[in-house]
């Protein structure tokens, strides 16, 4: 009897964790590049839903990219509609020699790992998330979709013991020369 609860134990953690598979987007165009999506500005909105589907935030996120070679830094600044977290979050993004790619930032455990797969990106990695007075260790299975040269899509599934306790869904859009404050009439 134990060893059926185990098993079912097992069946119901492995089936409540979101799984992608990268090869299924492989062939999907258009073909998305890291590097060249981020070089520049880029405004995202965003909302985290936690396991039962409820909004519990609501942000905005002003991002700064510059390449350099190999590396990609992205300084992001956040503003909340609802519920409050991190202001600030610097990554430095590194494309390996064999095509995939490292992170780092000062909230993210150990490095970030990712990997190109025709129009998306996975992105995966540990945080320690601040929950009331205390601090969960989760591990985060991002995914970005391009849906054209200026829009993208991410989904982060946040996760605790192989299970999605939250998710985040992000819009980004490319800034241009027409949404400077300062380009006058269109």
């Amino acid at each position: 009897m134990r060893t059926v609860v185990l098993m079912l134990a097992v069946t119901v953690a492995t089936g409540c964790a979101t799984r992608l598979t990268g090869s299924d987007y492989q062939a999907l165009e258009p073909q998305f590049d890291l590097f060249r999506f981020f070089n520049g500005d880029v405004v995202a909105y965003g909302v985290v839903q936690n396991h039962r589907g409820a909004v519990v935030q609501q942000f905005k996120v002003d991002i700064r990219g510059s390449v350099d070679g190999n590396r990609l830094t992205l300084d992001e600044q956040f503003t909340y509609n609802l519920g409050s977290g991190i202001r600030e979050r610097v990554w430095s993004i590194e494309r390996m020699s064999d095509g995939s790619y490292r992170g780092r930032a000062g909230d993210v455990l150990a490095d970030a790992t990712g990997r190109a797969f025709g129009n998306a990106f996975q992105f995966e990695y540990q945080m320690d998330l601040p929950v009331g007075d205390d601090e969960v260790r989760v591990r985060f299975n991002d995914w970005i979709w391009a849906l054209d040269e200026r829009h993208i899509i991410n989904r982060s599934y946040i996760q605790k013991f192989g299970l999605d306790v939250a998710e985040v869904t992000l819009f980004m859009r490319r800034k241009s020369p027409l949404d400077s404050p300062d380009a006058g009439p269109p």
